[in-house]
């Protein structure tokens, strides 16, 4: 699949880059991509939601009332769970919910999801740009030229940028990030993918194989 190089105008740069097969012409596999995404969003979670059980209330330990006879249920002192503000049967510990997924599954997550992009032509690349300073307005300007401004985006960097980082982190459904943290979560998540050129060599390699890219004379 060959893509043109455009730059932040939104005009064609007369470059072309080829995507690799290989990474960006695959069979894509959903269930790969469901346990990427799965571990993804399981690595987000803090696991910090903790109850009080019967044992870990105030409380006095004398019994309330009789074991019979009262035609109630059974309980013993005030902590009992069955009374407000006593101990929580089976409350939530903290944990960690993170698991482990081997390094090729992974790998082809990110392929099939790249792959998915590619089919539905959500790909975008672009020369490599900065910003003088940070600047909100200029971002939606390049938007704009590139239109994909009523789109969710993902914007894929060689490396840290902080000008571009700031000027897109007050517009909504955009998102800046490094090649080198590109995952399958990210890429999914997005309407359509913009790349820079850089980024795109990045990007290949930590997926398995070098972009081969092509400079074409208009």
């Amino acid at each position: 699949m060959e893509l043109a190089v455009l730059n932040i105008k939104g005009e064609d740069t007369g470059r072309k880059v080829q995507l690799n097969e290989d990474i960006f012409g695959i069979e894509p596999n959903d269930h790969v991509i469901y346990l990427a995404v799965k571990q993804y969003l399981a690595d987000q979670r803090q696991g910090t939601a903790k109850s009080k059980e019967r044992s870990e209330i105030a409380g006095s330990t004398r019994k309330l009332i009789r074991q019979k006879g009262s035609g109630g249920a059974r309980r013993g002192d005030i902590k009992s769970p069955l009374l407000r503000g006593g101990g929580r049967v089976f409350g939530p510990k903290p944990r960690d919910y993170s698991f482990k997924l081997n390094k090729k599954v992974k790998e082809l997550a990110r392929k099939s999801a790249l792959s998915y992009k590619a089919l539905q032509d959500a790909i975008i690349v672009v020369e490599d740009f900065d910003f003088d300073v940070p600047k909100t307005k200029e971002f939606k300007k390049m938007q704009k030229n590139l239109k994909i401004d009523d789109k969710k985006l993902l914007l894929v960097l060689p490396g840290v940028n902080k000008n571009v980082y700031l000027s897109a982190r007050n517009i909504q459904r955009v998102d800046v990030m490094t090649a080198t943290d590109l995952n399958t979560y990210r890429v999914m998540n997005a309407n359509v993918l913009v790349v820079t050129e850089n980024a795109l060599s990045l990007v290949c390699a930590k997926t398995g194989r070098q972009a081969d890219s092509k400079s074409v004379t208009e």
